[in-house]
C-alpha cells in the first residue's frame, strides 16, 4: 500500500483509507461484529486511515472505532473525525463553546485524549470566511484536545476558502470519475499551499461499482434511497449528485474501460486506481460494508492506471456528465 503524507499533518497515511459512515447509519444496518471485522480486514490489508464523525448513526460509528482501538492498542493509525452536524446549520452555532462541547463528545467515544484530526462537517458557508472559526480551532489545538484541523465541503469554492487559511491541514471534498472539478481548481491549489486532499464518495455512493440497474432497490433507511433529490442532505453526497438513471448508464461505460484497461480487476478498484493516480490526492476513504469489500477496495492501492485510460475517463465525463452536473458540485 502507498502511503503519502497527510498534508500539514505530519503524518503519513495509506492512499486508500476507510471511510465509516456506513458502520453508523446510512446504508442499511451493519452489526457490531461486521463493523469490527470491517476495521480489522482493512487494517490488515494496509490501510492506516479512518474517517468517521459524530454524527455517524448519533455517535455509533465512532464508539465503534473507538472499541477498536480499545482492542488494537498498538495499531498504527490516524484517525480523523468531524463535527458540525448535529445542530441547525446556522453560522453562529458554529463557535468555540459548541466545539468543545462536540469535542468532548468525540474524544469519550473515541477514548482518546487528543484526537488526530477534526474536520469541520460541511458547515454553512460563510464558517469557512469567519475569522472566528479559525481562531476557535487553533485555540482547540492549544489545548491539546486535537493535533490538526480541516474541513469537509461540498464545493470547490469552499475548499478554496479553506485553503486559504494558514493551519487548515487537509480538506476533504467528493472526487471520482463522474466529479471532476475538484480536479481542474481544487488539488492544484492545495499543492501549492501543501493542504492535504481526502476524497470521499470515490464511487459515487456505489455507481462505480457497475452493480446497480434501473431496477435496483434500496434499503429505507439507505440514503441511496431517501436522498436522490437532497431532501435530507445535500445531494451532491448521493450519487455525487448525478441522476440516478444516467449514472447507471455511464457507470456501464465505465466497466468497458476498466475492463480493457486491468484485466481481473474490478471496476471498483479501477475507480479507486484512478483516483489515487490523480496528483495531489493523499488519501481516498471509500467505505465498506463487509470485510471483503474493505480488502478489496485496499488492493487498488497498488494497481497501476495509464495515461489513456486517464484520457478516457475524462472523454467519458465530458460527453456524458459535465453537462448535467450543477455548477455547484
Amino acid at each position: 500500500m502507498q502511503q503519502r503524507e497527510l498534508g500539514r499533518t505530519q503524518r503519513n497515511v495509506s492512499v486508500i483509507g476507510l471511510g465509516t459512515w456506513q458502520l453508523g447509519a446510512d446504508w442499511g444496518s451493519v452489526e457490531e461484529s461486521d463493523a469490527l471485522a470491517v476495521l480489522d480486514a482493512a487494517y490488515e490489508s494496509g490501510v492506516n486511515f479512518f474517517d468517521t464523525a459524530d454524527v455517524y448513526g448519533d455517535g455509533r460509528s465512532e464508539q465503534l472505532i473507538g472499541k477498536w482501538l480499545k482492542n488494537n492498542p498498538d495499531a498504527d493509525i490516524t484517525v480523523a473525525t468531524k463535527m458540525g452536524r448535529r445542530v441547525d446549520q446556522l453560522p453562529e452555532n458554529y463557535n468555540l463553546d459548541a466545539f468543545r462541547a462536540w469535542n468532548d463528545r468525540s474524544r469519550a467515544n473515541l477514548g482518546v485524549d487528543t484526537l488526530d484530526l477534526v474536520q469541520l462537517h460541511c458547515p454553512p458557508t460563510p464558517v469557512y470566511t469567519t475569522e472566528a472559526t479559525y481562531d476557535a480551532l487553533d485555540a482547540m489545538v492549544d489545548e491539546g484536545r486535537m493535533a490538526n484541523y480541516g474541513v469537509s465541503v461540498e464545493t470547490a469554492e469552499e475548499a478554496l476558502a479553506a485553503i486559504a487559511r494558514p493551519n487548515i491541514a487537509t480538506v476533504q471534498i467528493i472526487i471520482n470519475a463522474f466529479r471532476h472539478k475538484p480536479l481542474e481548481l481544487v488539488l492544484p491549489a492545495a499543492r501549492k499551499a501543501g493542504v492535504g486532499i481526502i476524497a470521499r464518495v470515490p464511487l459515487a455512493s456505489g455507481l462505480l461499482a457497475n452493480r446497480y440497474t434501473l431496477q435496483t432497490e434500496f434499503a429505507k433507511d439507505d440514503h441511496r434511497n431517501y436522498n436522490r433529490d437532497g431532501s435530507a442532505f445535500d445531494v451532491g453526497e448521493t450519487f455525487s449528485g448525478v441522476d440516478y438513471a444516467t449514472g447507471v448508464q455511464a457507470a456501464g461505460q465505465f466497466a468497458q474501460l476498466a475492463s480493457a484497461e486491468a484485466p481481473g480487476a474490478t471496476s471498483a478498484q479501477v475507480a479507486l486506481a484512478w483516483l489515487a493516480a490523480q496528483e495531489g490526492i493523499s488519501t481516498i476513504i471509500p467505505g465498506a460494508r463487509n470485510p471483503e469489500q474493505a480488502r478489496a477496495n485496499a488492493a487498488a492501492g497498488s494497481l497501476e492506471i495509464s495515461e489513456g485510460f486517464k484520457k478516457s475517463v475524462r472523454d467519458l465525463y465530458d460527453s456524458s456528465l459535465r453537462a448535467q452536473i450543477h455548477p455547484r458540485w
